[in-house]
């Protein structure tokens, strides 16, 4: 078998392509967010995996092909043997490879954490498919490719059928109204949110932790289509890091803002963000807020923290003297939120690859605090629920090498008639109860609205 590529008739929105598979299980999309948004530039669409990985606790089931087996290995070094990654270039960024999700859970593969809180989630720690073909669209180019790495005997038969779906994709079927059927809960109010407030400060005090990242989490009941949620969510939040993943345990939607990791040819790039600001309709009050967060002392020592702790989770596998900081507290601006981003660099070690890199530094810095393990030993004691995917990773990693994956943020994740979302915000010395909550909210707006404008019983409406 060798690799194919063939390319497709160009679309600006590749929510057009994806309606041809949007509902086949394990069918993935992973969005740059155009054409509402601009900050990203590349598309990739894949069903049909001819093997997953899914891991549960202590165990990985893996399929291939309709075989079945489970393993109790670590499931990073599961996913190292399933790639095999042949370090070919090849002519575009993804040549095929794993695409799927790492919950933030699956930390505890890797760390000693306390079991204390609830895991209503119930969905696998990792989720991911070994795709063979995929649709890549690169917006920036104006052009679009059906590719296949040559691994899966079935993709030479279909390839003309998949061609064909792609060249021309099938106008949007009658889909069922996405409906939320009861009013969106929290588990924390104000005055719960500012006791665990409390004990954050305390335990700063006391030495234990710089920063701890405090989220809380919303629910509600909801019924439907979730693939017309997620269009409804990503016109309303489009974002450079978005996905859709149709996965048989939970349907995720992210409009996310923030890459987690970056490797291409060797080079690794890491995001961070810490530092928010809501958005204001009015232009001068947009600018205001803008520079107010630009030259806010608090949000850069928050964001200088987070870039420290990266900087050594990168220094674990990067060559020596290779990491750098060439953006330092950038001002991104996104559709609900003014954002302060940084950007860290290094270059891979060699005889390492993009699984070693993504364990070491899993889950991201930007999520947890400092220092990250006593962070998350906090997290556990004080947030009610688990965290489940919110916070953990979704993006790809391919047979090249090569790896691209988000810090999974605004992100819905639906699974037994339930979606929840989770916003948060890091806690240092100098914060305030009342602004961070805010914070919370702020960073909440877009999935908030999303839930509550066309709540089935307020307006009578369901989202189409």
């Amino acid at each position: 078998m060798t690799p194919r590529l063939q390319p497709l008739p160009y679309r600006p929105d590749s929510a057009e392509l994806f309606e041809a598979i949007a509902d086949e299980p394990w069918a993935v999309f992973l969005d740059s967010g155009r054409p509402r948004s601009t900050a990203g530039g590349m598309d990739i669409l894949a069903a049909r995996p001819y093997a997953t990985l899914v891991t549960r606790g202590g165990m990985t089931e893996i399929r291939r092909h309709g075989e079945v087996r489970l393993s109790p290995a670590d499931p990073f070094a599961l996913l190292r043997e399933e790639l095999a990654a042949d370090g070919q270039a090849g002519p575009l960024p993804f040549n095929g490879g794993a695409i799927g999700y790492f919950a933030y859970d699956l930390a505890r593969r890797l760390e000693r954490l306390p079991a204390r809180t609830r895991d209503a989630e119930g969905i696998p720690d990792m989720a991911v498919g070994l795709y063979d073909w995929a649709v890549l669209v690169d917006h920036q180019a104006g052009r679009a490719w059906l590719l296949s790495a040559g691994r899966d005997p079935r993709t030479g038969p279909r390839w003309q059928q998949l061609v064909d779906l792609f060249s021309d994709p099938p106008p949007p079927g009658q889909r069922q109204d996405f409906q939320v059927t009861a009013p969106v809960a929290a588990n924390f109010d104000a005055e719960s949110y500012r006791h665990a407030f409390a004990r954050i400060q305390r335990y700063i005090r006391a030495g234990d932790c710089y920063q701890v990242n405090l989220a809380q989490r919303f629910e509600a009941p909801v019924a439907g289509d979730h693939w017309l949620a997620y269009q409804a969510l990503r016109r309303l939040n489009p974002a450079p890091f978005s996905a859709y993943l149709n996965h048989p345990a939970c349907r995720v939607l992210a409009s996310s803002p923030e890459r987690f990791l970056a490797l291409r040819g060797g080079q690794v790039e890491t995001k961070p963000i810490k530092g928010t600001r809501p958005r204001a309709a009015a232009p001068e009050a947009d600018s205001a807020l803008a520079r107010e967060l630009r030259e806010s002392l608090k949000d850069r020592a928050e964001n200088l923290m987070i870039v420290d702790l990266l900087r050594n989770d990168l220094g674990k596998v990067c060559a020596p003297g290779s990491v750098q900081v060439p953006r330092l507290f950038a001002l991104e601006s996104f559709a609900t939120v003014h954002h302060l981003v940084s950007t860290v660099t290094g270059r891979l070690a060699p005889g390492l690859e993009a699984t070693a890199l993504l364990r070491a530094a899993f889950p991201g810095g930007s999520i947890t605090g400092a220092p990250k393990l006593r962070s998350m030993e906090i997290i556990e004691e004080l947030e009610p629920h688990r965290r489940g995917l919110y916070c953990g990773a979704i993006g790809w990693l391919g047979f090249n090498g090569d790896m691209d994956t988000n810090i999974a943020i605004r992100t819905l994740v639906s699974s037994e008639g339930r979606m929840r979302f989770w916003a948060g915000g890091g806690i240092v010395a100098d914060s305030r109860a009342d602004a961070e909550y805010q914070e919370c909210l702020d960073k909440a707006a877009a999935l908030l609205g999303l839930m509550q404008r066309h709540r089935l019983g307020d307006s009578g409406q369901a989202i189409r």
